[in-house]
């Protein structure tokens, strides 16, 4: 194949047509729009204005740099989506934030108590007084057996909380048939923006993030997890919505919470904001740490929490499962549950301990006083701070009822571990 040249002795990117096509040079040139130069780049896709009519190969859109002075953006403060005090922001709203940690550590759970706020207009932060629309998409866990008893026990209004999927059809044996999959990353980016404006989202929560990656993505390489999630990222800067995706940590042994976020370090590097969930094995109490704020301050104290068994009735029976809830600041961190050594003896003494506050407890009716139990305890042969321990893992109250008001342990719903992921 031979390119034609224009008069001005340039080479012209556009090759002439081959011999034996009917077509001469001369007609090929004709095609140009009279308005340009023949020497001009097209400006128009018409596949006859590129030769394709003739055979010829199509030519990539044209790419060119695009200047913007730092002038002519207009600068933004940080809307924090979740900012429990004033300087205290740790969700940004517009950016993608990961909730991350080992399974049974309650990150799901943290986004149901997320959803649940935002839909109430409940979540201090931006959207606090205004109940909002989130759209949840998740994988692992049953709508109806799971998500949607975890949002009623959250008190969320499911009537601002929506199911996301994608609706797939396809032609076989001559039949239309139709079918719903997980949203694709980042094949579903354009229609998932379209849904989030049409319905005045505030949040999109992906769980698990990893598993909306495309087929063809591999999970461990950055350069894929980039092409994948920068859509997601400049997606939720221009919704202004809160993303957030849940994530697993690996087996490794790291003290650095970021460190093991599964799949690429991509995932953390393009997050803004990374919460760290786990439970303490010194006090079995379960802790959140800010391990990445980029927009914010990152001395934010830890946040304990705890995962409360409850009942919810269905026209099937009741269902049982988590309920996350604050508690307060801790002490500790996560950094520093991941590097406590693990005492396998002290561990299955806090489990005997456990099943043995439950067996008392309901015998005593549900509840007792807190110096009877401790005291009943040290005669079977625990300590009173494994028993203090285990009361966590059992999910037991303690409070003042009486008339002298002493404490009293009373015994709530077990909580199963596969209802704290």
């Amino acid at each position: 194949m031979t390119c034609w040249r224009p008069p001005d002795g340039r080479r012209s990117p556009f090759p002439a047509a081959p011999a034996g096509t009917g077509t001469s040079s001369t007609a090929a040139r004709s095609t140009f729009p009279p308005t340009h130069r023949r020497t001009d780049p097209p400006v128009t896709t018409d596949p006859t204005v590129h030769g394709l009519a003739n055979g010829l190969p199509e030519l990539p859109a044209p790419r060119r740099i695009k200047l913007t002075p730092a002038a002519a953006i207009e600068p933004e403060p940080v809307i924090w989506a979740w900012e429990p005090e004033p300087g205290a922001g740790r969700v940004p709203a517009g950016a993608l934030t990961l909730a991350a940690g080992r399974e049974g550590t309650g990150k799901s759970s943290f986004g149901i108590w997320l959803a649940a706020r935002l839909s109430r207009g409940q979540l201090p932060g931006t959207f606090h007084g205004r109940p909002r629309n989130v759209f949840y998409a998740a994988v692992e866990d049953s709508w109806s057996r799971t998500l949607v008893p975890r949002l009623i026990a959250a008190d969320a209004d499911l009537e601002r909380v929506y199911r996301v999927d994608v609706e797939t059809t396809r032609f076989e044996d001559g039949r239309l048939i139709t079918g719903e999959t997980m949203i694709c990353l980042p094949a579903d980016i354009e229609p998932l923006a379209l849904a989030i404006d049409e319905y005045d989202v505030a949040a999109l929560i992906v769980d698990p993030l990893m598993s909306t990656l495309g087929s063809r993505v591999d999970a461990h390489r950055s350069q894929d997890v980039r092409q994948a999630l920068e859509p997601l990222v400049r997606m939720a800067e221009r919704t202004k919505a809160l993303t957030l995706g849940i994530a697993h940590f690996n087996k490794g042994s790291s003290t650095d919470a970021s460190q093991l976020i599964t799949g690429s370090g991509a995932f953390k590097d393009l997050a803004r904001a990374v919460l760290a969930f786990a439970r303490d094995g010194e006090t079995d109490e379960q802790v959140m740490t800010q391990t990445k704020n980029s927009l914010g301050r990152l001395d934010l104290p830890s946040l304990a929490y705890r995962i409360e068994g409850y009942d919810v009735p269905t026209r099937k029976g009741m269902a049982n499962v988590g309920r996350l809830t604050f508690t307060g600041v801790s002490q500790r961190t996560v950094e520093d549950t991941l590097a406590a050594p693990v005492d396998r003896e002290e561990v299955s003494e806090r489990d005997e301990a456990a099943e043995w506050l439950r067996g008392y407890l309901t015998d005593a009716g549900g509840e007792a006083a807190a110096g009877d139990v401790l005291k009943a305890a040290e005669r079977d042969g625990f300590a009173k701070r494994t028993v203090q321990r285990a009361r966590h893992r059992v999910g037991v109250k303690s409070q003042r009822a009486g008339f002298g008001k002493e404490w009293v342990w009373a015994l709530t719903v077990t909580t199963e571990p596969v209802d704290a992921t």
